[in-house]
């Protein structure tokens, strides 16, 4: 059975930096497809950041320049390095990992607080 563990998010003060990391276990198979997806207190859920098995990413316009997501295939994980935070980011941070087009499977989510 396919396990995501996220770790990393925290409380940063506003300008500061945090590193949300994922890992898969308890398969063979490839992530093909990781994405980061965030959720503010009565906000809709957001895509904010996607990585392909070849490395092409993709970025809400929001976090462009900010933020940086990166994987590393052998390990089977995915990272978000999340610079220059602003209150703004301030949100429930869930990284999915997606094999082929059927197979989703989310991580617990992790809180990312920035105060002013």
């Amino acid at each position: 059975q396919v396990q995501i563990v996220q770790s990393g998010g925290g409380l940063v003060e506003s300008g500061g930096s945090l590193r949300l990391s994922c890992s898969a276990s308890g398969t063979r198979l490839r992530i093909d497809h990781w994405r980061w997806d965030r959720q503010a207190p009565g906000k809709q859920r957001e895509l904010v950041a996607s990585i392909l098995t070849n490395g092409a990413t993709d970025y809400a316009d929001s976090v462009k320049g900010r933020f940086t997501i990166s994987r590393n295939n052998r390990q089977n994980s995915v990272y978000l390095q999340m610079n220059g935070l602003t209150p703004e980011d301030t949100a429930m941070y869930y990284c999915t990992g997606l094999i082929g087009s059927v197979q989703r499977f989310p991580g617990q989510g992790t809180q990312v607080t920035v105060s002013s």
